[in-house]
């Protein structure tokens, strides 16, 4: 009886959420930014680089492509100590600044990538920051689109769309499908003020309320968390102010790691800094979300003694899946990724296994990460 009753009480709140999610994104209208918008917003756009002589070409002259007046916007490249030849490759951009953290950093610290967002800001002209990783690809109109949400509502911090570029093997199959359910959910607690939410390869917030908010002060010191930490600090600030860019004219493109090894490093590293979180809602979620998938692989090893648990397992698999393609069918249109939820009931048990191991270890174990080992 006790596993029916935990099933009903893990089952039912996270199918509520799922629907609440559902509807929010929902009710947040596509933004349409007109042909005749002239945008007076004045941005520097930071990119933080380490290791990236492979992708960082691609990615400026995506930066410098923009639709947008030259005049109003600077690129800012901060080297993060690189072994390789990237800070020679950002040289060839006349236009582009670079920045070396080692001038700054001469002792071992633990978030890099903050600094060199820090160090990056300090130099800035622009009114607005706006951040993105080396290994993306942004769309021409990437700035316009944020220009335009500035000038029509107050704004001091917008979270904006961010999808895989590839899934032709199962490990990005995989990660693309994981990655746009988090997107999904950034969109629709974002809009609904439920939860603080983003991911850093695609964010625009003001450089006043930055400072104003003490920037990474209190956070600086754990190594993940350059966007959600910071969003919510801002949120607390000025709730009213954070904003949610639904545009498929601003979704940014990033790289999917290669191999399942590098796949389980970068979640534990994104697990890692939920034990800092501020935001008790969101804790609250990812609890939930834990519990259920604990559940069902417990269901899993009990089932081996017992069969009737393997029958519920089935049932709350398939209640979890609906659910699940329930809310996840409206942001696979968006991000024009439909195709991918065919696979999405196949992969179930691969992502109940991968949260529960990947949530324990980001919370209790060190990581490697580009060449550096985290605690």
């Amino acid at each position: 009886m006790l596993w029916y009753v935990t099933a009903l009480l893990l089952l039912l709140p996270y199918t509520v959420l799922l629907l609440y999610y559902r509807f929010w994104w929902n009710r947040q209208h596509s933004l349409q930014v007109p042909g005749t918008f002239q945008p007076t917003t004045r941005f520097t756009v930071i990119i933080p680089a380490r290791n990236e002589a492979a992708n960082i070409n691609t990615c400026l002259q995506s930066v410098l492509q923009q639709d947008y007046p030259v005049n109003l916007y600077e690129i800012i490249v901060v080297d993060d100590f690189s072994e390789d030849n990237t800070p020679a490759l950002v040289s060839q951009h006349k236009s582009v600044k670079l920045l070396q953290l080692k001038d700054v950093v001469h002792e071992k610290i633990n978030s890099y990538k903050k600094k060199a967002l820090e160090t990056g800001i300090a130099r800035a002209s622009g009114d607005y920051i706006v951040t993105t990783d080396a290994d993306c690809i942004v769309p021409p109109g990437w700035l316009r689109h944020f220009a335009y949400l500035i000038e029509q509502k107050p704004a001091v911090f917008i979270a904006a769309p961010v999808a895989i570029k590839e899934e032709n093997s199962f490990i990005k199959l995989f990660q693309s499908l994981d990655f746009m359910s988090l997107q999904g959910i950034t969109g629709a607690s974002v809009a609904a003020g439920f939860h603080s939410m983003c991911n850093g390869a695609n964010l625009c917030y003001s450089r006043k309320a930055f400072y104003e908010v003490e920037g990474f002060k209190e956070v600086d010191h754990i190594a993940s968390g350059d966007d959600l930490l910071l969003m919510h600090k801002l949120y607390r600030r000025y709730p009213a102010a954070v904003h949610y860019c639904k545009a498929a004219g601003s979704i940014v493109s990033t790289n999917p790691v290669e191999s399942t090894g590098a796949f389980f490093r970068q979640r534990i590293r994104w697990a890692s800094k939920a034990g800092h979180y501020q935001d008790k809602r969101i804790t609250a979620v990812l609890v939930l979300v834990y519990l259920l998938n604990c559940f069902l692989l417990a269901l899993l090893v009990a089932g081996f003694f017992r069969a009737e648990w393997w029958m519920l397992l089935t049932g709350c698999l398939f209640v979890k899946t609906i659910a699940e393609l329930c809310f996840l069918r409206p942001v696979a249109s968006f991000f024009k990724k439909e195709g991918l939820l065919t696979w999405f009931p196949l992969l179930q048990p691969f992502h109940i296994v991968y949260t529960v191991i990947a949530g324990w270890l980001g919370l209790f174990s060190s990581y490697e990460w580009k060449g550096r080992t985290v605690k």
